[in-house]
């Protein structure tokens, strides 16, 4: 039986690094508008992390982060008169782009209800929804090949200290979802990467495969990551609750392990449409209840002596429906662990996460590009990437704005740079 972490194995780990940091945001000076803002709950006033924001009838938009906040470029030659924003559970809102132009702008969305009379009601075991939508994702996902730009970003933090920072403008060629044919590809169009300079602890901690990483988790594409061939033997699925996503009603769905299996599985929720039983969005977790089995599957290498106790992950995908097909819009994965080396009282805390969102696609130019230039599942993103020091490195691109722990950091960094540029 093949799980995601025996088919990604995540992290290397080697004896010692010394890493450096480096600015990461960027301004622009090229024509295209710039959007700011913050994206809130309109009753609560929390933030809404990982919402899409897009501009309507094209395939240009981002996503919000952990605080809310986004940026989105917008090119003129779009003509676009509106932003949409929508969040998983929330009504879509269109804002005129002339209100958003004002300056940073605090967008609120309304919880959304779900009206008795709009729900199809399906008399039938939830495995054998689940069983449904599986079979139906030829139908559901696009059945020609896409071009699509990404934006992604990897962070690895030392308990409070981001120790490195990556990201990268991808381009990447998405094969049909159609019986599952042909492998996707990824390759670097723009990169670069921030690290900070201090020992980390005597341990580096590096992230293997990156942005193909992420692209595996697209489990439509790679249902078995997660329901392999006899996955009905391992899990036990329920129905939770039905939410509105971008104005349609999904089912929630609930999967566990079941009990008398011991190996580490997945846990968490799927959400399909209930009209066309597309899968939108996905939630999981590795159980942990076995941590030294688990550590086995996210360890490529470590030095003698230290010993790896994964302490939480967590992986999200989700799907953006255009013309009655569903595309990939955005995946992130986080691991939390501690490392302890031998005779040492103190245990050290790391958390690596990556995310991805697709920030454009192309449906008509769609020739893909040599495999000799592909990222490949051995590379690391921040071997692969220079360091950098450019005001207007992203130009045009849209990305995940930065949290403001990294901006912080980045400035710290950003000082020191200048002194030894001065020297």
């Amino acid at each position: 039986m093949k799980t995601l972490a025996k088919k990604i194995r995540v992290m290397g780990l080697a004896s010692l690094l010394m890493l450096f940091l480096a600015p990461l945001f960027a301004q622009n000076s090229n024509g295209y508008i710039t959007i700011n803002g913050n994206l809130k709950d309109a009753k609560t006033k929390n933030a809404l992390f990982f919402a899409y924001i897009a501009i309507p009838n094209s395939h240009v938009g981002t996503v919000s982060n952990s605080e809310g906040n986004f940026t989105l470029k917008i090119s003129p030659l779009l003509n676009a008169s509106e932003v949409e924003f929508s969040h998983l559970g929330y009504i879509t809102k269109l804002v005129p782009v002339e209100t958003l132009m004002q300056g940073n702008t605090e967008v609120l969305l309304e919880p959304a209800s779900i009206p008795l009379d709009e729900v199809t009601i399906r008399p039938i075991e939830v495995e054998k929804l689940v069983a449904d939508a599986i079979a139906k994702i030829p139908y559901n996902y696009s059945d020609n090949p896409n071009m699509l730009t990404g934006f992604y970003r990897e962070t690895i933090k030392q308990r409070r200290d981001y120790i490195s920072i990556s990201e990268a403008v991808l381009d990447i060629y998405k094969a049909p979802y159609k019986n599952f044919s042909g492998a996707d590809r990824i390759k670097i169009f723009k990169g670069r990467k921030s690290t900070n300079v201090k020992k980390a602890d005597t341990l580096a901690v590096k992230l293997q495969g990156g942005p193909r990483v992420s692209l595996l988790l697209d489990i439509a594409k790679n249902p078995d990551i997660l329901f392999f061939e006899d996955y009905i033997n391992y899990y036990n699925f329920t129905l939770e609750d039905m939410v509105t996503i971008d104005k349609k009603i999904n089912y929630v769905i609930g999967f566990a392990q079941k009990e008398q299996i011991k190996e580490p599985l997945y846990y968490g929720r799927l959400y399909i449409d209930t009209k066309n039983l597309a899968i939108t969005n996905a939630q999981f977790s590795l159980n942990l209840d076995d941590k030294d089995e688990a550590a086995k599957l996210f360890v490529l290498r470590k030095p003698r002596g230290v010993k790896f106790t994964p302490t939480s992950t967590s992986y999200h995908v989700n799907y953006i429906e255009h013309n009655g097909r569903y595309y990939l819009n955005y995946v992130r994965n986080e691991l939390s662990f501690k490392a302890n080396w031998n005779r040492r009282i103190f245990n050290t805390n790391y958390t690596v996460v990556a995310e991805m969102a697709i920030t454009d696609r192309d449906l008509s130019n769609t020739n893909k590009f040599p495999y000799r230039e592909t990222f490949k599942a051995s590379d690391i993103l921040a071997e692969s990437v220079e360091a950098f020091n450019d005001d207007d490195f992203w130009g045009e691109f849209n990305y995940i704005k930065p949290e403001e722990s990294i901006n912080e950091a980045i400035k710290k960094y950003g000082k020191r740079l200048k002194r030894l540029n001065m020297e």
